[in-house]
Formats: C-alpha cells, sequence, structure tokens
C-alpha cells in the first residue's frame, strides 16, 4: 500500500493530488529540483500497477520489485535508475540481524520507494529531508543518495556491534572459559547474511560516480556518493576479515576440544590401568583351585593386598610422571 506521497516544490513539502497530473505539471516548470515521492510498503500486484499506469517504469524492474526477494544490486535503465538495497536490522536480545528489502525508482521528476519487511523504514529519513530543504533541492538524486547513505551508515552500526561479539567470543575461546561451537557458527552465518547484503552492492555503486553513464549529476552529488562508497568498502573488509577471523577462532575452538577429549581419554585409560592390576590379581586368586599353594599361607591374603597397592601405586606414579593424570 502507499503509505505515504508528496510532492516537493523548491525542497518544500506540498500535498500530492492525481499522479499523471502532478507530474505533467512540475515537468512543465524545467526546474529540476522538483519532484514526486511515493513510498510504498508491501504492495500487491494491482496496488503497484495503479502506480506503474502513471509513471511508465520499466517492466523488468517493476517485475522485480513486485517479486522481492532480489540480490542488491543497482540497474540503469533509459529514463530510470532502479536500485535494490537490503537493510538490516541488529535486535541486540539475540545478536541476530534481520533483513529487509528495500527498492528505489528514480527518474524524470519522481522517486518511488518500495519496502518490504520491518528493516529500513523510511519515515525518519523522510522527516530528516524535509528539515532540510537545501537537500532536497537537488532533485530525486538527493533523495536516492540519502537512502543510500542511510543503509549504508546502518550496516556501520551493525559492523561494530558484530566487532564486539566477535571480540567477546575471541576472548572466551582463547580464555579457557567454556564455549559452544554453535555460538560461534551462529555469528558466523550472521556475518554471512551481512556480507551478502553488503557486498554485491560494492561494484554497482561504482556506476553512479565514476561511469560516464550516471544519471547522478557532476558534482556535489557524484562527491556524496563516492562517500558512501568509500563507506560501504570498509564494511565490507570488515565483514570479510570477520568471515576468516571466524573461521579461525572455530577451528581452534573444535582443537581445543579435541585436545582436552584426548586429555580427558588418557586419564580413564590411565585408570583403567590402574584398575586392571587389582581385578587380574583378583581374577587369579578367585579360582580357588585346590592345587594353588598360596591358599593356604598364613599372610598370603595381606600379601595379595600389598601387592596389588604398590602395584597401583607405581602405575599412578608412572602416569602422573607421564603427564597422563
Amino acid at each position: 500500500m502507499i503509505v505515504d506521497q508528496a510532492l516537493y516544490l523548491g525542497g518544500t513539502r506540498m500535498p500530492c493530488g492525481d499522479l499523471s497530473d502532478e507530474l505533467a505539471a512540475i515537468r512543465a516548470t524545467g526546474d529540476p529540483g522538483d519532484f514526486l515521492w511515493i513510498g510504498l510498503k508491501d504492495p500487491t500486484q494491482a496496488e503497484f500497477d495503479d502506480v506503474d499506469d502513471e509513471l511508465q517504469l520499466h517492466p523488468l524492474a517493476v517485475e522485480d520489485a513486485v517479486k522481492g526477494r532480489q540480490r542488491a544490486k543497482i540497474e540503469l535503465y533509459d529514463t530510470t535508475v532502479f536500485v535494490v538495497l537490503k537493510p538490516l536490522r541488529y535486535v541486540e536480545e539475540t545478536s541476530d540481524i534481520e533483513t529487509g528489502e528495500l527498492m528505489v525508482f528514480v527518474g524524470d521528476r519522481f522517486v518511488v520507494t518500495v519496502r518490504r519487511g520491518e528493516a529500513g523504514p523510511l519515515a525518519g529519513l523522510r522527516h530528516e529531508l524535509e528539515a532540510q530543504p537545501d537537500r532536497l533541492r537537488l532533485g530525486p538524486m538527493a533523495v536516492l543518495h540519502a537512502i543510500m547513505d542511510g543503509v549504508v551508515d546502518s550496516y556501520r552500526a551493525i559492523d561494530e556491534e558484530i566487532g564486539t561479539d566477535l571480540d567477546e567470543i575471541e576472548t572466551r575461546v582463547f580464555s579457557g572459559d567454556p564455549m559452544d561451537s554453535a555460538a560461534i557458527y551462529r555469528l558466523k552465518r550472521e556475518v554471512l547474511e551481512f556480507r551478502r547484503a553488503a557486498a554485491p552492492l560494492s561494484v554497482p555503486l561504482q556506476l553512479l560516480h565514476r561511469s560516464d553513464r550516471s544519471p547522478v549529476p557532476e558534482g556535489e552529488l557524484r562527491l556524496l556518493m563516492r562517500d558512501v562508497a568509500d563507506h560501504l568498502h570498509g564494511v565490507i573488509d570488515h565483514v570479510e576479515s570477520y568471515d576468516r577471523l571466524l573461521t579461525d577462532v572455530l577451528g581452534a575452538h573444535l582443537a581445543q576440544i579435541s585436545v582436552q577429549q584426548n586429555a580427558d581419554m588418557r586419564r580413564i585409560s590411565a585408570w583403567v590401568a590402574i584398575a586392571a592390576v587389582p581385578t587380574m590379581i583378583a581374577g587369579v586368586y578367585g579360582m580357588n583351585f585346590d592345587n594353588m599353594p598360596e591358599l593356604r599361607w598364613q599372610y598370603g591374603y595381606f600379601i595379595v593386598l600389598a601387592v596389588m597397592g604398590v602395584a597401583c601405586g607405581g602405575l599412578y606414579r608412572a602416569f602422573r610422571k607421564s603427564g597422563w593424570l
């Protein structure tokens, strides 16, 4: 459904009437800073068709927007820029990352945003821009920059949270504190989800500030787009290093578990060997054959106990010396 729509004239928000009439009117003024901004959330095919009929969006981009579940990307059509972003939300209680989907159409005097999921709400961003009319006067591309900058800034905040979680896990693993392998694997999955959201956007973003085909006008907006790209590259570098480090931490943790299991098995084996000596002796003397002369010795019982004690003590000292106990 349409959650918000407005007309921006000279950086000031104005009420919006019929889409086609308003669009024709601002195109006739010749001021590139005037535009129409329509916000949709989880639209159905019929709801999106109403907007498409008025704005004449590219059918391939419309198909992607209706179906959703697209890879992060930037596509340049004849008169429209279509951007798919993956906004993320960090859940403090569970340290999970929730992924949403945000699609942006930027064309001649219009911006259409399509949001799916709860991550990346745009109401706050719209209000911030409306408080800065100078930015809105730069036109639809200024809105695209603000949206991308907001998404990348959220990536940077999540980057710090993941870095903190990783430091805690690394400290616990190498300090010998009890640690569940599932916690390491769960964080690794969150890092991979983070990487799937951020990494695909890196190369297409170059189109907006480097390519000759870029629809972004030369000047301040291109510099701002380059700044967003720099921030995104920093996040991607961190995410890739987190992925490698988590792999190393998981390997070290599994190696620690293996070493601990080997130590436990050595202790068990040592105690079994110590217990085997008196068991063997008791088994021999438990046969009760008449022709066993030791059965009729007055001190035989005590001697056998002494032999058992000496044998067990000797084995215990040997195992302690070798580090098995």
